[in-house]
């Protein structure tokens, strides 16, 4: 079993080195570490720092020190954290400790969820099918947000040799997605907030009608769905099937149907991409939901296409994280890595027995390892909660 922690750079700065390698081997019982290498903003409860009780990360920089000559010429270039110069560059410290006989080190990276990005390149963000802007999530399709996913992918396999890197969202994002002060008074469904996250870009424009598929027609729909949904009093479904029938659930819907199918091209040939940039002896996996077809992922052939899953079981009963694990390994074959992901929040874990129970489902089910969010994000004794998950 391959168990690992999740973590941020400022979680380590904040307690020391030594500090936290003990919380993690000794205390947790991991014997690996997932830092953040790419990530977004956000407000973060420290429970436990001796320094401060809230931070507020920058949006979308990166915990490393990048190559300049690869970035030298690239329309998208990644911007360093601010945290890295003050307080040093944790992805090196950690790979050091792994050659002192430290944890194994995963770069859990955040690929297109990016606003600052998206600010600063509208070009390259999802669009609505009524235009808008999703400024919080580069497009798949777009040429140069592909080269940046690739040049992280490159710059941190090649220069730091992480034993794995994890990927973050190298799909369409969801329409809610936690954005700064959101906003619905409708109570969008499921099914709404779907069909306000499929993309019709300029590049998923002029790429699915390149594939045949009447993108004029699909918009259409698309518009008519929401418009709807926006007229109602109250939320009622206009798909009661979904998201159950996956696509198929708009097979009615020739044009609009096709479309979807096609999604799933961006979006796979992006992680080929990414396969062939990273260096080989870093092992790739994908950090994803068990409805990750929402996003445009084929989990089957990301399976293939990379060393394997980590399937979030957030939230789930235990009998709920043994169907995953079930499903993940029918995906991914007997060969491929896949783990699990589990939040220590509460109420989502009641107790120490609850995360055990859970862990036990999908150690039962026999995946290859855990990943469990988040060190810095929880009180110190729920680390004990991993260890006895774990005996």
């Amino acid at each position: 079993m391959q168990n690992s922690i999740w973590t941020y750079s400022w979680d380590i700065q904040d307690v020391g080195m030594a500090e936290f390698l003990a919380d993690i081997r000794e205390r947790a019982g991991a014997d690996m570490v997932s830092l953040a290498v790419s990530y977004h903003a956000g407000r973060f409860l420290q429970p436990r720092s001796p320094k401060r009780k809230v931070y507020f990360p920058e949006d979308g920089t990166v915990y490393y020190r990048p190559d300049p000559a690869l970035w030298d010429k690239a329309s998208i270039a990644p911007l360093v954290a601010r945290n890295v110069e003050e307080g040093g560059d944790m992805l090196a410290a950690l790979v050091a400790e792994r050659e002192r006989g430290g944890p194994a080190v995963s770069a859990w990276t955040v690929c297109l969820h990016n606003t600052r990005l998206g600010l600063l390149h509208p070009g390259e963000v999802t669009r609505t099918a009524f235009d808008d802007a999703n400024s919080y999530s580069l497009c798949p399709s777009s040429p140069a947000a592909r080269r940046y996913v690739t040049g992280l992918v490159r710059d941190i396999t090649t220069r730091y040799r992480p034993d794995r890197l994890e990927l973050e969202s190298p799909s369409f994002m969801g329409f809610a997605h936690g954005y700064h002060h959101e906003k619905d008074g409708v109570g969008l469904l499921p099914e709404d907030d779907f069909l306000l996250s499929l993309c019709f870009c300029r590049h998923c424009t002029a790429q699915a009608g390149a594939a045949g598929i009447d993108m004029a027609e699909a918009r259409r729909m698309v518009r008519g769905f929401v418009a709807a949904a926006c007229e109602r009093a109250v939320p009622e479904p206009q798909l009661p099937d979904f998201p159950a029938r996956g696509i198929d659930a708009f097979a009615p819907w020739p044009a609009l149907h096709e479309f979807l199918a096609w999604r799933r091209t961006p979006v796979m040939s992006l992680l080929a991409e990414i396969r062939a940039a990273a260096d080989p002896a870093t092992r790739l996996v994908l950090v994803e939901g068990r409805d990750a077809w929402l996003g445009g992922v084929d989990l089957a052939e990301a399976g293939r296409l990379l060393d394997g899953l980590v399937l979030c079981a957030y939230d789930m009963a235990p009998e709920a994280v043994a169907r995953l694990a079930r499903e993940g390994r029918r995906l991914v074959g007997p060969d491929r890595f896949l783990g699990l992901g589990y939040r220590l929040f509460h109420p989502e874990m009641r107790d120490e027995a609850d995360f055990v129970a859970k862990v036990a489902a999908g150690r039962a089910e026999g995946v290859d390892g855990l990943n469990v969010y988040n060190y810095g994000l929880v009180p110190r004794p729920r680390l004990d909660w991993v260890r006895a998950a774990l005996a």
